[in-house]
């Protein structure tokens, strides 16, 4: 019947009444729903004609909000989708502005607490919506008032977290500067008690008692002096300006000191070191990388579902609560930020409430020792107090910006242009062609590269080489000058460069030793002397000796003099020959240079399960990468077979993987079992090749044999 008098209305072109206009509305919207199209409403709103907008307007908010009603039951996502739908309609400005809002608080306030917060992932997910023009004036209170409906219907220690998501859309919905979201005069929550503790007349010595015996397996004595000391800061948490009360902050001051010295004296242990043995593969790899290690702490802390809005203040579960890192890092993170409050400039703070020099130095030296056991609080303790202070120093920043009056966030205005800034740039200079200037360079002998500074560089000598030889670019320092210089006993740079410099200026470096020196210190310092005594002027009775002598026994003289360097010791008399006659010296005949004892693949799965699990450390010592080492981690299944391909590869690659330099990284690495089995690969190694090689008939005459006629 309805049907019937709609169509006769609209082709009539007569008002329709206002249920007649609440019933096509409705059929329409159902269509439009099914469909997920705002068009077929605005196609049914606009064939109304002979009404005006507000007649029309009115049924469809109506509409809306029936059809919402018999929604109640069905599935949240249908809910949705007519907020969505709403919205829509809004901006075709066929509904009010304010009819979405008004559909989830009427959702808001029939149904359950468990459905109301599935339902608000709607209202977030339409937060830039909310902020558009269009709905910002006209439904922010509305928005403000449904937010403080659910609040006050929530527990804040039952809900925590519907709580917290609507203190967060509340701040990203309101801009900064909105006043209804500031604590501009800077007021604390006063009513926020926490209760603790027995009745004086029902504590007694059995108290004390029962608390020792909770607290036996723990490094600290907890008594119900302790369990008080510990809550009442709690109260100064609360409320800081009691700190400016002398018989307070003295109070304070005692309590402060107590409790930090039991949290000094009773440290936590990191839990991530005890586990199975999967889990310490994995912290081994993590602490190859440090940026590991951060992602590692980001995980943990994502995985991590920790959270206590409100203490629990039994004195039985105080033992247990001093062992839990994250209730220590909670009252230590309110020290620091009482401490921040009481040193930072609050614009409505009073003037009386300053601090002496005192407390002034108290607070410094406390809060340094704060971020000291917030350090040692694992997991991840560093970490974390850089992202504690890195908060607070944020913090002091929204505190400055609230003294200054809470302005306004604006973009910085671009500023306007100058006059010399709408100019047209100067024309450029055209550019000589690069023939020409390297034609007019070669004429003149000189050189063209292109560039300013290469130009006069390679231009700077008409010989570059022998320009490069000249003495003004000669920066070594003479050897004896450097020896010279201070440094300390054992330097080894120092020693570096002073082998260096002795090698490049003098031949004592090449000269063979029969008993070098064991450290090379000593060795300098006896070429040193040597230096000076060769530039003292010799006797006159040995200027006067024969020339003959000189010339042969020069080569004596040469290594007697070298051995005097290291054992101060007498040079052999030298032997006279006639001057007509050649002297031949017999000498005993020097080995081969043995070829080094190169590793090879057999003697790698030998060594390799003497060295176990630390095979990471053996690998940075050759020269691999962390990258490198987590490869061959993740590739092969046990540390053995990782450590044999990681070795492998280190022979194929390093022409020095010799047996020898094995050895010695490995005794570095203080891993003996797998040093000693090197070197008894080297011994059987030598003893294999001695007994191959050929016998060598060796010199047993060092004299020198004096031919003459």
């Amino acid at each position: 019947m309805s049907t019937a008098v709609d169509v006769a209305s609209k082709a009539s072109g007569k008002l329709a009444n206002y249920f007649a206009l609440q019933t096509a509305f409705e059929k329409a919207l159902e269509k439009a729903i099914t469909d997920g199209n705002v068009e077929l409403l605005v196609k049914e709103y606009n064939s109304f004609t002979a009404n005006t907008e507000h007649d029309k307007r009115l049924p469809m908010d109506h509409a809306f909000r029936v059809l919402l009603m018999n929604r109640l039951d069905d599935d949240v996502q249908r809910i949705g989708d007519l907020v969505h739908l709403s919205v829509d309609a809004t901006r075709a400005e066929i509904v009010s502005n304010t009819i979405p809002v008004v559909l989830l608080i009427d959702t808001f306030d029939v149904v359950t607490l468990d459905k109301c917060q599935e339902i608000f992932r709607f209202v977030e997910e339409l937060v830039e919506v909310w902020k558009e023009e269009i709905f910002f004036a006209s439904c922010k209170n509305n928005i403000l008032r449904m937010c403080n409906d659910l609040l006050r219907r929530l527990s804040r220690t039952q809900n925590t977290v519907f709580c917290g998501r609507i203190l967060l859309f509340l701040s990203k919905f309101f801009p900064f500067s909105e006043r209804s979201g500031l604590n501009i005069v800077s007021e604390f929550n006063l009513d926020n008690f926490t209760e603790y503790g027995l009745d004086s007349k029902d504590h007694d010595e059995s108290d004390n008692k029962e608390l020792e015996d909770t607290a036996e397996d723990i490094p600290l004595k907890i008594d119900y002096d302790l369990y008080c000391k510990f809550w009442s800061l709690q109260d100064f948490f609360r409320n800081p300006n009691q700190c400016y009360n002398k018989a307070q902050w003295k109070m304070f001051q005692m309590h402060a000191e107590n409790i930090l010295q039991s949290f000094s004296s009773f440290k936590l242990e990191d839990v991530r070191q005890s586990g199975s043995d999967s889990a310490s593969e994995a912290g081994q790899a993590m602490e190859v990388d440090e940026e590991a290690v951060d992602a590692a702490a980001v995980t943990a802390v994502i995985k991590a579902n920790h959270f206590f809005a409100k203490f629990l203040t039994n004195p039985k579960l105080l033992a247990l609560q001093l062992s839990d890192a994250n209730f220590r890092r909670a009252v230590l993170v309110q020290f620091l930020i009482l401490f921040q409050y009481l040193q930072v400039s609050v614009k409505f703070k009073s003037d009386a409430y300053t601090l002496t020099a005192d407390q002034a130095d108290f607070i410094k030296e406390t809060e340094s020792r704060v971020y000291k056991l917030l350090e040692e609080t694992p997991p991840y303790g560093k970490r974390f107090a850089r992202t504690v202070h890195h908060m607070l120093v944020r913090e002091e920043m929204w505190n400055n910006w609230k003294n200054e009056g809470c302005k306004e966030f604006k973009k910085p205005e671009e500023p306007a242009p100058n006059e010399e800034d709408l100019k047209p740039p100067p024309s450029k200079k055209p550019r000589r062609p690069l023939g020409d200037a390297l034609r007019d360079a070669a004429r003149n002998g000189k050189f063209f590269l292109g560039n300013d500074n290469l130009t006069r560089l390679w231009n700077y000598s008409p010989d570059n080489l022998q320009a490069c030889k000249s003495e003004q670019r000669n920066f070594l320092p003479l050897l004896e000058t450097y020896l010279e210089t201070p440094h300390e006993k054992i330097d080894p740079a120092f020693e570096w460069r002073a082998l260096r410099l002795l090698a490049r200026q003098t031949p004592h470096f090449f000269t063979s030793l029969s008993q070098p020196s064991s450290k090379i210190s000593d060795y300098l310092e006896q070429v040193r002397k040597r230096l000076i005594r060769d530039k003292e002027p010799k006797p006159a009775a040995l200027l006067s000796s024969n020339s003959s002598e000189t010339v042969n026994h020069a080569h004596a003289e040469g290594e007697q003099d070298a051995t005097v360097a290291l054992q101060d010791a007498e040079p052999e008399q030298d032997l006279e020959v006639e001057d007509n006659e050649p002297v031949v010296e017999e000498v005993d005949e020097v080995p081969a240079h043995e070829k080094p004892l190169m590793v090879t693949k057999e003697h790698i799965e030998e060594v390799a399960p003497l060295i176990g699990e630390p095979w990471m450390k053996v690998g940075k010592k050759i020269g691999f990468t962390n990258d490198e080492l987590l490869f061959f981690q993740m590739e092969h299944s046990t540390a053995n077979v990782a450590c044999v391909q990681m070795l492998t590869n280190w022979i194929s690659d390093d022409d020095d993987a010799t047996l020898d330099n094995w050895a010695y990284m490995l005794e570095g690495l203080e891993m003996n079992k797998a040093a000693e089995a090197v070197k008894a690969i080297i011994e059987r190694e030598k003893s294999g090749g001695s007994t191959a090689a050929p016998a060598v008939p060796s010199a047993t005459d060092n004299d020198v044999e004096v031919l003459s006629d």
